[in-house]
């Protein structure tokens, strides 16, 4: 049976590569680099210039495209119907290569965290999945600003931008992990709500901005809107906390 190592990587920076996915990546057959477009080409630059760092045996390399997902308003009908598609094309790019039985994808950050790539994993049928875990964007975040993720003996609540935008601040929580946001989404907060951003964090493109919204809020629109001008791509994610809770 094929195994799909799923290994996560870290945001991109080749020191955030752990040793058990080292060793991954080095006995694997085969190995999956997603293309997403010539605006998005750094990010498989990125994963090549990882393999370059990392690999001490040649391993084969499939590049496959990745399918565009529908824009329709039925949400989560277009977001499964694109999985069903991107596994599709996994399936074909192994079938194509019948000698390999280890097969390795590298995943940004850990697989777990508000990554989707375990479900279209699951809709592969004849392979068995083994998680490598990696360095979340959120670690890297607070290693970024120096930060503890949570307040006192308090919880923290992961959320996504379309969620904060919709439905607002959670009830009863003290701080929020915003991943996945267009950008945006903590302008319909209070403005005293204190705001820890991150763009490309643990890359060297990484950019940092902290303070509270009133102050802070439109230099970070202005700063996501020209760094993703500039690389055409854009990974960023935020903390947030309210009533100056430590």
């Amino acid at each position: 049976m094929t195994t799909l190592h799923l290994i996560g990587i870290g945001t991109g920076n080749p020191d955030h590569v752990t040793g058990q996915a080292i060793r991954a990546l080095n006995g694997a057959d085969l190995i999956l680099i997603p293309r997403k477009g010539t605006a998005k080409s750094d990010l498989a630059e990125v994963r090549e210039h990882i393999l370059s760092r990392v690999l001490t045996t040649p391993v084969p390399v499939a590049a496959y495209d990745v399918p565009q997902r529908a824009d329709q308003d039925d949400y989560l009908g277009a977001v499964n119907d694109w999985h069903d598609a991107i596994a599709k094309v996994w399936a074909e790019t192994i079938a194509a290569h019948p000698g390999a039985t280890n097969v390795a994808l590298m995943v940004w950050g850990d697989p777990s965290l508000y990554d989707s790539t375990l479900r279209i994993a699951a809709r592969l049928t004849g392979i068995s999945v083994k998680v490598i875990p990696g360095i979340t964007s959120l670690q890297a975040l607070t290693a970024a600003h120096a930060i503890p993720l949570n307040t006192l003996a308090a919880p923290v609540t992961i959320t996504t931008g379309r969620q904060l935008r919709d439905n607002g601040w959670p009830h009863g929580a003290t701080t929020l992990a915003v991943m996945l946001d267009k950008g945006g989404a903590f302008t319909t907060l209070p403005p005293d709500t204190e705001i820890w951003w991150g763009a490309y964090v643990g890359m060297p493109e990484e950019t940092l901005i902290h303070g509270p919204l009133s102050q802070v809020s439109d230099e970070i629109l202005a700063t996501r809107a020209r760094l993703r001008a500039e690389h055409g791509w854009i990974m960023d994610i935020y903390l947030l906390r309210r009533g100056g809770d430590v």
